[in-house]
């Protein structure tokens, strides 16, 4: 009874708020993309922040991501630095271009700016803003498991009638894989409004039933000046005024109602399905272990566990046979980095900046080695000597058993997020530099460094893990090209773009074929080999456009994949057909890990780490 009294009471008041709400105006900004290649962006940006501050009505702003261009520390603390002439609060959350590229794994935003998303109440409106990726890896936009357990518990302290206007980046609707999660939330709520940017224009949506705003980039493009938005809150409307800095404000664009939602809870939207699970019943989830966070790695396994890290730092073990916990240990930052096990020892990277080293047996401490900045990439572990790549331009070979440094490279010129290459004394890899690196295994000397010939650093061959066979290295990348390259001299052998592949490369056992996805339902085949081949063959797959770096795995003359939208597919190779496929959730893939043919672990960005068994 005295729950009910207060919650009478708090309602009765949420009501007054509103009755008692002045019209107020606040502003929109979004996708400043300081560090942008325009050159105009930081001019951009002052000229916007100045006629702000000319301004005395303006209670706040928001500012709706892609702050930066490629989420480096030196942006972000330029952005940070500008926006804080601002004579009024702003709040602010990361979008695609913060955390794709970022150096440190999207750590650097919150740290730079104090949090990455945000809630506040202003004249009985409840303001939330939240990011959305992706991380370090290329995939859809994608809501974090960590913001979706922060938004429950906010919504769980907010009555049901008070207002909310909702922020996020991206556009919530299948721009985001899992955007229900956030519709479906904010429908049980009086949502007035979903505000966003990512698209660089000015639009209005319907993000299922709830009213939604895209605001317009703040860069200039072709205009003398940038813009941004004025958004009026009145007694019945809200209305958005595309304003140019200094010079005037447009007439009206978008007008939403201001009124009390009660969203029909019966209605029914466009939803994912997992009938594709229903034409390969063979295919069972063994287990199915929910990490707290996103997973955004590889599991290693070895000694009957399943080991992996996630968004939050976590460092989990499971158990192969059942996926129950067996230990856990956090370290100081998210973990990108796909675990390498030896010896009972599991070795993987941190945003923290250290590299740790785990017994296997009991998740102790055996020695970790502090880099100077975030380490993305993934470690690989030969004799004794685990080889990892970091955010501070550092590559780096260390002795499993002290943790000390036998040799660093410090030529990189980017950070590096993949797995290295260990072929014929050498390692090779790729960072976002526009290189691929050849060192020399015993001392770390520079064999050669290739690029493509693009200056764009997003073309880089950073997320592809590259593949080898009788001295010729393969790789693809961004740019739409498989690359041959010479392993003695580095030269270019050929490159070809039959096919639009893009980061995700596998070779067959024999060294015969060189597999890549393409970004449209198909895998191609090339014959290895010095000279520039034509397709051998391509297989209409029907997994649809695609994007993510998931390498192609083959084994037993089985070819293994992931997809964007949580499909894993197993390939008969030879006869060119599906074996089967598997739907997981609704978001990336990564890498899959072969037992063999009939048992494949796979981890989603949604945190879903599974053992799939394939029934005889």
């Amino acid at each position: 009874m005295k729950k009910l009294l207060l919650f009478i009471c708090f309602l009765h008041c949420s009501i007054l708020l509103v009755a008692q709400r002045k019209p107020f105006r606040f502003v929109h900004i979004s996708d400043t993309h300081i560090g942008s290649p325009s050159g105009s962006a930081e001019e951009d940006l002052r000229q916007t922040i100045a006629d702000i501050n000319s301004m005395s009505d303006i209670p706040f702003v928001v500012i709706t991501g892609d702050i930066t261009e490629l989420g480096t520390d030196a942006q972000l603390r330029l952005a940070r630095q500008l926006l804080d002439e601002l004579k009024v609060p702003y709040y602010i959350i990361p979008g695609n271009h913060d955390a794709c590229w970022s150096e440190s794994g999207g750590v650097s935003f919150a740290r730079v700016f104090g949090y990455d998303k945000f809630q506040f109440d202003y004249q009985g409106i409840r303001f939330l803003g939240c990011p959305s990726g992706p991380y370090v890896r290329m995939s859809d936009g994608h809501i974090p498991r960590d913001a979706i357990v922060w938004l429950d518990k906010l919504l769980d302290k907010t009555s049901p009638d008070q207002p909310l206007i909702f922020f996020n980046h991206y556009p919530i609707d299948s721009s985001l894989d899992n955007w229900y999660n956030i519709t479906d939330r904010l429908r049980n709520y009086n949502t007035l409004m979903i505000g966003c940017g990512h698209g660089h224009g000015n639009r209005q949506f319907n993000f299922d039933d709830i009213p939604g705003v895209m605001g317009r980039s703040n860069l200039r493009v072709k205009d003398a000046t940038g813009g941004y938005n004025l958004v009026d809150v009145g007694k019945d409307t809200i209305t958005y005024s595309e304003r140019r800095p200094g010079v005037s404000t447009l007439s009206p664009w978008a007008r939403v109602p201001i009124k009390q939602h009660k969203y029909d809870k019966n209605k029914k939207f466009y939803r994912p399905n997992y009938l594709i699970n229903d034409r390969y019943p063979q295919v069972k989830e063994k287990w199915i272990f929910s990490s707290d966070a996103n997973v955004i790695s590889t599991p290693a396994h070895a000694d009957g566990l399943v080991i992996f890290g996630n968004q939050q730092g976590t460092i989990q073990a499971v158990n192969l046979q059942d996926g129950k916990k067996k230990w856990s240990y956090s370290t100081g930052g998210s973990i990108f980095s796909s675990g390498a096990i030896s010896s009972g020892n599991v070795v993987l990277g941190s945003g923290d900046g250290y590299v740790y080293c785990i017994q296997t047996n009991n998740g102790a401490l055996k020695w970790k080695l502090q880099t100077g900045a975030a380490v993305l990439g993934s470690p690989v572990i030969e004799k004794g000597v685990a080889y990892i790549g970091s955010s501070d331009h550092i590559f780096r070979a260390i002795d499993m058993n002290s943790g000390k440094i036998i040799w660093k490279f410090e030529g990189l010129e980017g950070p590096v997020v993949s797995t290295p290459l260990l072929y014929e004394e050498s390692v090779i890899f790729g960072a976002w530099d526009n290189h691929l690196y050849c060192l020399a295994i015993a001392d770390g000397m520079l064999q050669w460094k290739w690029d493509n010939g693009s200056p764009i650093i997003n073309y880089s061959p950073a997320s592809c893990i590259p593949v080898a066979n009788d001295s010729v290295v393969y790789v693809v990348a961004p740019d739409r090209y498989m690359t041959a390259i010479d392993f003695l001299t580095g030269q270019t052998l050929w490159r070809n773009n039959e096919s639009t592949v893009r980061e995700s490369i596998g070779i067959s056992a024999d060294g015969k074929w060189v597999y890549g996805k393409t970004m449209k339902d198909t895998i191609v085949a090339f014959p290895t080999g010095r000279e520039k081949p034509t397709a051998a063959w391509k297989m209409d797959c029907g997994f649809g456009y695609e994007h993510v770096p998931s390498m192609l795995i083959e084994k037993e003359k089985e070819l293994f994949f992931g997809t964007r939208l949580g499909v894993v597919y197993a390939l008969d190779a030879k006869q060119q057909h599906v074996l089967w496929a598997h739907k997981i959730d609704n978001s990336m893939v990564n890498t899959v890990s072969v037992l063999d043919k009939f048992h494949v672990l796979a981890a989603t960005m949604d945190g879903k780490v599974s053992l799939l068994e394939i029934v005889k």
